[in-house]
């Protein structure tokens, strides 16, 4: 297959470097791929996309939503060659979707702030489900647990059901955490630890913060950290394993002044 550098620069080239791939000439591990197959690699790009936002990282941003564009592409290749949808199938469902719910733009009404237009976007998806259905629904299992947790708490505020502010809902965090405290068997003590994490998750919400993101943040943080240890541990010959807890602590802090210099 021939391709010209100009192509290569097009959303069509694109689309037929895939095609290609999925060809009889193409790659023999894309020809084999299924939607199933593809799944954990939809995730993995979604993530590498957002660890290039974290590390605010505009090259690398570049990269990852090209990987992430792959893979929607590939999966609409695979619908395609089943006969399931096509590529304007779904520029159609998500433009039709875009206007519909924005009729304070493509239509009469008006929404000033962010919160009329979620309350709006609310109200014109329970219409889409005719009035019936949880305010829950199509909630992907498949999210992390933390995510999850976020997403089902502003789903279920956005009907009013919330705590009133946040020094009830970190009392609510104190008394889970003190029934946690008092559980008695692994069963008990892992729906307490369940229902801490869920209060933590609202006490991100008051702070307008993204509880999967804090997360995240803090467990590059504590990568770096750990491995700045690891290696202040080598340049001296020593083994983590064979230190105190208070040798372990100071050379942590030295690893975070190494960190911030």
């Amino acid at each position: 297959m021939d391709i010209s550098e100009a192509e290569l620069r097009t959303f069509e080239g694109l689309r037929r470097i895939i095609s290609h791939l999925r060809g009889p000439d193409g790659c023999p591990w894309d020809r084999v791929q299924t939607h199933a197959s593809l799944k954990s690699y939809l995730i993995e790009e979604a993530y590498e996309a957002l660890a290039a936002l974290d590390e605010n990282d505009a090259d690398k941003l570049c990269d990852e939503l090209g990987d992430l564009m792959l893979e929607v592409l590939l999966h609409v290749q695979l619908a395609e060659e089943a006969g399931e949808f096509t590529l304007e199938d779904v520029v159609y469902r998500i433009a039709t979707k875009l206007v519909r719910r924005h009729p304070h733009v493509f239509g009469d009404e008006h929404a000033d702030t962010p919160e009329d237009v979620m309350a709006r976007w609310t109200k014109i998806k329970d219409e889409e489900r005719g009035g019936e259905g949880s305010a829950l629904a199509s909630m992907p299992l498949a999210m992390p647990a933390l995510a999850y947790a976020q997403r089902l708490q502003d789903r279920a505020a956005r009907v009013g059901f919330r705590w009133p502010d946040i020094r009830q809902a970190a009392g609510k965090l104190e008394e889970e955490i003190a029934e946690l405290s008092e559980a008695g068997d692994a069963d008990e003590k892992r729906e307490e630890m369940g229902d801490v994490l869920f209060m933590i998750v609202s006490l991100a919400r008051y702070l307008e913060l993204d509880a999967e993101e804090a997360l995240r943040l803090a467990n590059s943080k504590f990568y770096r950290r750990f491995t700045s240890m690891e290696a202040i541990a080598r340049e001296r010959g020593l083994l983590l394993a064979d230190l105190s807890l208070g040798e372990l602590e100071a050379l942590w802090k030295e690893a975070k002044e190494r960190l911030r210099s």
